[in-house]
């Protein structure tokens, strides 16, 4: 099937930070940790016992989303199994029940209670073309340690608008709530996330609420997402998107977020967020502008408070020391083309995937394909220990 301009937008993870980030570059190399034959890996999180979750790049149109990576690093495994993966039967048809089964996944992330939380965009069909009406965002929570469903959360309609693409999240166990940034390029953008926001769920009763939409903090700026700056590989794509990375620090206290297309990373309390006594002006006029930063993918966030972030343009996973709050890049491979999530294991190293994105043909400048298998995964050690799962 070939990409629609709403996929393409949520995927297309990158640009380049050349500057000052390149000549702090260093020399570690990550670790080839799994070589696999299928599309590339847009998320990427744990199980309780540390095996790695797969979650395969919707780009791809994959037909098995979310998998566990097998022993021999190769190969996956359907999670939590095979009739979960489509929201469509063999023959093409909608499923009569469109609650227990996932359409577009990119996000998700195992909580320190073993629930696998994966968050169903429901964006491979756009409501112009044919999307069935029950067929709404949803967050799907599978107990691993029951190997059973634990519930699903379906987002108000109040929370979700024509253009909501919702990319990635995380869960805030203390208190009771999972945020998601909603970058906004679906249906109807033009593929620009201007009425990007952040998407606020409750654990105690499943209620949603939009908030910030339209502040600087969500909206991406005008310029294209590049990739390999300065190389015969350069490339570029017209895309604007919203905001998509997200951490919270380990204490629940700091929320962290960025727009992908965008030059600063910006915070806020959790308390802030969740007063509903302050109106969205008065919420906005808490938000802090907390770094500068390149255009980026995945986000996350160790107990030290160093920020890692997938700057997917320039095959490299950098980080942001709270002390300097200056981006360099960490770890750099030639083959760590268009890293998208980035995540911690309990084994002590975080993960992250190349995707291929620019290799496609959609993003080839000819139109000829170059991405090839094997679609690779990596570990390294961060600079400190982090939460397993996000």
């Amino acid at each position: 099937m070939q990409p629609t301009i709403s996929v393409l937008a949520a995927l297309a993870l990158a640009t380049a930070f050349a500057g000052s980030a390149s000549a702090q570059a260093e020399k570690a190399s990550p670790e080839v940790y799994a070589q696999l034959q299928e599309g590339g890996v847009g998320g990427i999180t744990q199980m309780p016992d540390g095996r790695v979750v797969i979650g395969y790049h919707p780009f791809y149109s994959p037909k098995v989303q979310v998998a566990l990576l097998n022993a021999d690093r190769r190969s996956t495994t359907p999670y939590p199994n095979l009739e979960w993966q489509s929201c469509k039967t063999a023959d093409g048809q909608w499923k009569a029940d469109l609650d227990h089964c996932l359409d577009w996944v990119l996000g998700l992330h195992t909580d320190a209670n073993g629930i696998l939380w994966l968050l169903d965009s429901a964006k491979t069909t756009d409501k112009a073309a044919g999307r069935p009406a029950g067929l709404v965002p949803k967050l799907v929570g599978w107990n691993t340690k029951t190997n059973k469903l634990e519930r699903i959360i379906k987002l108000d309609p109040a929370a979700t608008i024509t253009e909501s693409q919702h990319n990635d999240f995380v869960v805030d166990l203390k208190n009771q709530v999972i945020v998601i940034a909603d970058e906004a390029i679906g249906e109807n953008s033009n593929g620009v996330g201007d009425k990007a926001a952040l998407v606020l769920v409750s654990l105690k009763d499943g209620s949603s609420r939009r908030l910030l939409q339209g502040h600087e903090s969500m909206k991406p700026v005008a310029d294209p997402i590049r990739w390999d700056v300065g190389t015969p590989t350069a490339g570029s794509f017209k895309l604007s998107i919203g905001v998509d990375g997200i951490a919270l620090d380990h204490q629940s206290e700091w929320l962290y977020f960025a727009p992908l297309s965008g030059y600063k990373m910006y915070r806020m309390r959790m308390a802030d967020l969740l007063n509903r006594g302050l109106t969205q002006a008065q919420l906005a006029s808490r938000v802090e502008t907390y770094a500068d930063k390149p255009f980026n993918g995945g986000l996350s966030i160790d107990s030290a408070g160093n920020l890692y972030l997938t700057e997917v343009g320039e095959r490299a996973v950098g980080v942001i020391p709270p002390g300097t709050r200056t981006y360099r890049r960490l770890v750099t491979d030639p083959g760590m083309v268009w890293p998208d999530g980035v995540t911690f294991n309990k084994d002590g190293y975080m993960y992250t995937g190349a995707a291929q994105l620019p290799l496609t043909n959609v993003l080839q400048a000819d139109g000829v394909a170059r991405n090839k298998a094997p679609y690779l995964v990596y570990r390294f050690k961060p600079l400190a220990p982090g939460m397993p799962g996000f």
